[in-house]
């Protein structure tokens, strides 16, 4: 176990000497002294911050999935409704990237006037960043959205939404694939995104970047090709031709 700062367990310490002590229990039989556990070390603190390292999980050992229509965080296939599989993962990291790096979120528009979850604002800022989705991934969001969830889900007193489309508030396209909401896409441009790279390393990061957050699923790398991505070369030299090889 580790804290950000390494003055955290000595300050533990020093406020069981100086205030109430931790709850234990004592085995009269064994003399074992057993300590409630404790969780309240307050928080982050940032000083001298010398333990904060991104680590990366095993997404798939998720055992549970609930569609929870306040998550600020949802992907497009989650929105769109059209299923998901470990792609998606690639997807959810490629955007979590933004907060290691930039310390923020790469879709901030995801919020109504009463700061509740707006999937059409969602997907708005999507199309400004990613370009529209290609046909046939609203095709399949279409032919999804008939699809209905084995348990309707709650979102309302009194309201149940009984499929994806119901739940975020579809659909978002119409007959010819043309987005309903054209009035929410914001001006936002990837290389906005991102400022605190220069614009060599913001190109190579933007490369990383679009092998993971593709509409299309299929077309993402997996973890093992992003790892021989030149973004990862740690500061090795990357040319331009690299680059555009990878396209």
């Amino acid at each position: 176990m580790t804290f950000e700062n390494k003055k955290a367990i000595p300050r533990f310490i020093q406020e069981q000497v100086t205030r109430l002590p931790m709850h234990y229990k004592t085995d009269p039989i064994t003399n074992h002294t057993t300590y409630q556990s404790y969780h309240g070390f307050g928080a982050m603190d940032v000083e001298d911050v010398g333990n904060v390292l991104p680590r990366i999980t095993d997404f798939g050992s998720a055992w549970q999935f609930v569609v929870d229509p306040e998550t600020k965080s949802q992907n497009e296939a989650v929105v769109l409704g059209y299923g998901w599989d470990f792609s998606t993962d690639i997807w959810n990291f490629g955007v979590l990237v933004w907060n290691i790096i930039e310390g923020t979120e790469l879709f901030t528009q995801v919020e109504d006037t009463n700061g509740r979850y707006d999937a059409k604002s969602h997907l708005a800022e999507m199309i400004a960043l990613l370009g529209p989705p290609p046909k046939g991934v609203i095709e399949r969001a279409d032919h999804m959205s008939q699809v209905d969830f084995p348990t309707p889900i709650r979102i309302e007193a009194g309201k149940l939404s009984k499929n994806a489309r119901e739940l975020f508030g579809g659909p978002y396209f119409d007959e010819e694939g043309k987005f309903l909401h054209e009035e929410l896409i914001p001006s936002r441009k990837p290389e906005d995104t991102i400022p605190s790279l220069d614009d060599s390393e913001r190109e190579i990061f933007l490369s990383f970047a679009r092998d993971m957050l593709t509409w299309i699923p299929s077309e993402r790398k997996t973890a093992r090709e992003l790892m021989e991505h030149p973004f990862l070369n740690f500061g090795g030299h990357v040319s331009k031709d690299a680059l555009e090889g990878r396209s």
